[in-house]
């Protein structure tokens, strides 16, 4: 069985594999597993989600990082939501076998289940995350994950959601990461790097969401310890 699995930033992609795999592009890191780097936005993960069952991906799923929508949850924390919320409001679950076993044996980590949202844009300041919060009990928020989700169930096939937290909920993120991000959703290092030497004051909220950034990629790094486990879950099943 081939696994797709959609992945929105090179740096996140650095986490599972060391493979350089282009924005667009679908590569196998190994027999039963196909990458695709798809930039930021529910666009670009719906778009990347159909490339990868092109390539005869039976399951789908979102690995990388989320926004915390709850002040429970702390950089690095890891999230295997079961319910979903898209930006119209619209709930629904992906639980599955598949989902119950990889949370089983994930458990060590203590993946986080609640509810995750969905967002077109970046959502930045800390008041808007507390917001959605307040209006939809989600626990966390990305860009991605929903597409890849309704994806997967228009085509009658599993989905799965492998988060880490970057941003806490207390956080607003530095405006030279809105800056930054062009329309395609790839991060323009040139418009970052004009943006801080023009905002200089921008650099510590920068390091700061780096250092957070670095803990949600060390946390994805210990799942991707784990992918045998987690892609050979039908295969062990198969052989009873």
């Amino acid at each position: 069985m081939i696994t797709g699995i959609v992945i929105a930033l090179p740096d996140e992609i650095n986490s599972l594999t060391n493979i350089k795999i282009n924005k667009g592009d679908c590569v196998f890191i190994n027999e039963n597993t196909v990458v695709c780097c798809s930039g930021a936005g529910p666009k670009n993960a719906t778009t990347a989600s159909q490339r990868l069952i092109d390539k005869r991906a039976e399951r789908l799923i979102s690995w990388g990082c989320a926004a915390a929508l709850s002040s429970d949850l702390k950089p690095g924390d890891l999230l295997l939501p079961q319910q979903l919320q898209s930006e119209s409001k619209q709930q629904f679950s992906i639980d599955s076998p598949w989902l119950k076993h990889v949370t089983e044996q994930l458990s060590n980590l203590k993946p986080c289940i609640g509810l995750l949202a969905e967002s077109s844009v970046i959502v930045a300041e800390s008041s808007a995350k507390k917001d959605i919060n307040l209006q939809s009990n989600a626990i966390a928020l990305d860009m991605e994950s929903i597409a890849i989700a309704q994806t997967a169930l228009q085509h009658n096939i599993p989905a799965m959601i492998i988060r880490c937290i970057a941003d806490p909920v207390e956080m607003s993120l530095p405006k030279a990461v809105s800056y930054a991000l062009n329309d395609q959703g790839d991060v323009v290092l040139s418009k970052l790097l004009w943006y801080l030497l023009t905002h200089p004051i921008e650099l510590p909220g920068l390091i700061k969401l780096g250092l957070h950034f670095s803990a949600a990629k060390n946390k994805l790094k210990l799942v991707a310890k784990q992918l045998d486990i987690i892609i050979g879950f039908e295969q062990k099943i198969a052989s009873k």
